[in-house]
C-alpha cells in the first residue's frame, strides 16, 4: 500500500512539473510587451519592427516628433518615416547618390546628398541637412507647400518634395512605415 501511495504521489509531481514547463513558457510568450514610447528608445523592441531597428528607430522618432511638432498628423509622419526608409534606410548618412550609384543632377553636376533624407546642399548647409530634426524640419516645410499633398498617393506627395526620378519609388516602403510610426505612436 505504501508503495503504491508513493508511486501515485510521484506520478503527481512528475505531471506537475511537466505542466508547468509548458505552461510557464507558453504564458510568458504571450505577455503582452511593455509599451513603446516615441520619445524613449529604451522602450523600442530590441528586435525591432518590420526589420527596422536601433538607430533606424530612433531616427524615425524623431522624425516622428518633428511632423508632430510642426503641425502635421499621422499621414505626415508616415511620409516622413517613408521618405527616410527609402533615401537612407533611417541612417543619417554623410554621403549619397554620387558615392553609391554614381548619380548626377540634371545637368550632369555631382549630388550633393546627405543625411536621413538625402538633402542635396540647396535645401541648406550641411549641418543641418545631417541633424535629423531639421533635416525632418526642412523635408515638412517643402511638403506644406504641396497643397494637395493629403489627396495624393503618397509616394507622390514624397515625389513633389524630393523629385525623385520615380514618383513611384517610395511606395515599396509604405506598410513598413506605416508599421513603424503605428508602433512608436502606442500610449505610454
Amino acid at each position: 500500500m505504501r508503495l503504491l501511495r508513493r508511486i501515485a504521489w510521484s506520478s503527481v509531481v512528475v505531471v506537475v512539473v511537466a505542466l508547468a514547463a509548458v505552461l510557464i513558457p507558453l504564458g510568458l510568450a504571450h505577455e503582452k510587451p511593455g509599451a513603446v514610447c516615441v520619445d524613449d528608445p529604451r522602450t523600442f523592441p530590441a528586435a525591432g519592427i518590420e526589420g527596422w531597428q536601433g538607430e533606424q528607430l530612433e531616427n524615425a522618432a524623431t522624425i516622428m516628433q518633428t511632423a508632430t511638432a510642426l503641425g502635421f498628423g499621422r499621414d505626415g509622419q508616415i511620409l516622413g518615416v517613408m521618405t527616410a526608409m527609402g533615401e537612407s534606410s533611417l541612417h543619417n548618412i554623410d554621403y549619397g547618390d554620387w558615392e553609391t550609384r554614381g548619380f548626377t543632377n540634371p545637368d550632369g553636376s555631382r549630388t550633393t546628398s546627405i543625411g536621413l533624407f538625402q538633402q542635396q546642399e540647396w535645401w541648406g548647409p550641411p549641418e543641418a541637412r545631417m541633424d535629423p530634426a531639421t533635416a525632418a524640419t526642412l523635408f515638412y516645410e517643402r511638403l506644406a507647400r504641396v497643397a494637395d499633398w493629403p489627396s495624393m498617393p503618397r509616394s507622390h506627395a514624397i515625389h513633389r518634395v524630393q523629385i525623385n526620378t520615380d514618383r513611384d519609388y517610395y511606395s515599396r516602403y509604405e506598410s513598413d512605415a506605416v508599421s513603424v510610426v503605428e508602433a512608436l505612436s502606442g500610449h505610454c
